[in-house]
């Protein structure tokens, strides 16, 4: 499976959880990372971290913003090779008390960061007639769970959004696909656990075997790695016929 190293790779989200765990798996392939987040502290942090690597504050809800990281990364790097569409937020409670500025922020940046990270990336790969966009959606893309109403429309967006975008490239040397991760041992599953709890009037641990493992065969929290290993498998020449694709990292959902 060869692959080309020291690629240019962008990764949302990347200051801390999934997205951290994504550059790192990377950057252990010797490939450069755009840490893109909307806290610049701490994206220069993790990429100073990280090693190869630089931080850029980039709301990837504002158009403006994505592209000129993108065209800055591009004349420092002369190149985007892969996009991982990671950044994301949570917010839990039942869709007749939702706020609605907690519903328009969800989709903003699940969603439509997505959507401006690649809009503004595939001009430069189809130029170069090669690329590899990774969506993290989720295992709630496909499966509902209760309090997560913008959350799920969002990861299901997500996937919508990848299968159009893979057929729309899909002669261009260019791939997109989704992974769909299931519970993940991260600081947003950590900071649910009461919200679930305090809407069920459960304790912590039940609302943990309830929303987080209740439907998952090995029982367990995956770790970060196993999200990051399936990214750099997808960006790989052994993944260059799979697009269009929503792959489950979930233990069995």
């Amino acid at each position: 499976m060869s692959t080309q190293k020291d690629r240019t790779v962008i990764v949302t989200g990347a200051a801390q959880g999934i997205g951290y765990a994504i550059a790192q798996s990377f950057i252990a392939e010797g490939d450069f990372v755009a840490v893109f987040d909307l806290n610049l502290e701490a994206a220069e942090s993790a990429a100073a971290k990280l090693g190869n690597a630089k931080g850029f504050q980039v709301n990837v809800a504002n158009e403006e913003q994505v592209k000129s990281a993108i065209g800055q990364l591009v004349a420092e790097r002369g190149t985007v090779d892969v996009i991982v569409n990671n950044a994301g937020l949570q917010y839990i409670s039942p869709v007749e008390d939702f706020p609605l500025e907690k519903w328009n922020l969800l989709l903003d940046v699940i969603l439509t960061g997505t959507f401006l990270v690649t809009k503004h990336a595939l001009p430069v790969m189809k130029k170069q007639r090669k690329g590899r966009i990774i969506n993290i959606s989720s295992a709630h893309g496909r499966i509902p769970d209760a309090y997560k109403s913008a959350y799920v429309a969002a990861k299901f967006g997500v996937v919508g959004f990848t299968q159009t975008a893979a057929l729309e490239t899909a002669k261009d040397g260019i791939t997109v696909n989704a992974i769909m991760p299931g519970p993940v041992r991260t600081e947003l599953i950590e900071k649910q656990l009461p919200q679930l709890a305090a809407q069920d009037g459960t304790s912590v641990e039940q609302a943990l075997n309830h929303h987080i493992l209740g439907k998952q065969w090995m029982k367990r929290l995956l770790e970060p790695s196993e999200i990051g290993a399936t990214a750099v498998f997808l960006a790989s020449d052994g993944a260059a016929a799979i697009t269009g694709e929503s792959i489950g990292v979930t233990g069995g959902i």
